[in-house]
């Protein structure tokens, strides 16, 4: 018996699977537990309608995040770092600190997870910094630390 899968059933396959198997197993485990339903026609065609929306909301979210990776390439955003005598600086810029001065700066809300610092920012200056926006994109920053 087809059945299609509804979620991910180890040993069989993952959500979105058409697969081959007995029918007292489909019955009895798959269609009982909802992990499963018969591959008719008409949930053959729902599931391909299902799989088109979803390329299209993942070609959507692809284009938002090369858009904004693009905008983000012209921003340098400012911060501020406490320093002594002699421009020592004391603590480092942190992804939190960056990401609530490119909040206040330009209007954006960037999850502090998605910066990625390939070294912590400890000294004065302007450092190229990288966001993940999406799993085939990722946008740079400038961030320009100066004394406070």
């Amino acid at each position: 018996m087809k059945v299609i899968l509804l979620q991910d059933v180890k040993s069989l396959g993952k959500k979105g699977d058409i697969v081959d198997v007995s029918e007292g197993y489909a019955r009895n485990m798959l269609f009982k537990k909802k992990l499963g339903v018969e591959a008719t026609n008409k949930n053959l065609n729902d599931l391909k309608l299902q799989n088109k929306h979803a390329d299209k909301v993942a070609q959507e979210k692809l284009e938002a995040a090369q858009a904004q990776a693009k905008r983000m390439e012209e921003w340098t955003v400012e911060t501020k770092i406490k320093t002594g005598e002699g421009g020592k600086t004391f603590g480092s810029v942190s992804s939190k600190e960056i990401c609530s001065a490119i909040k206040s700066q330009f209007g954006e809300d960037i999850d502090k997870k998605k910066i990625h610092l390939d070294e912590q920012i400890k000294s004065l200056g302007t450092y190229e910094v990288k966001v993940k926006l999406h799993p085939q994109v990722t946008g740079t920053i400038r961030v320009h630390v100066s004394a406070e």
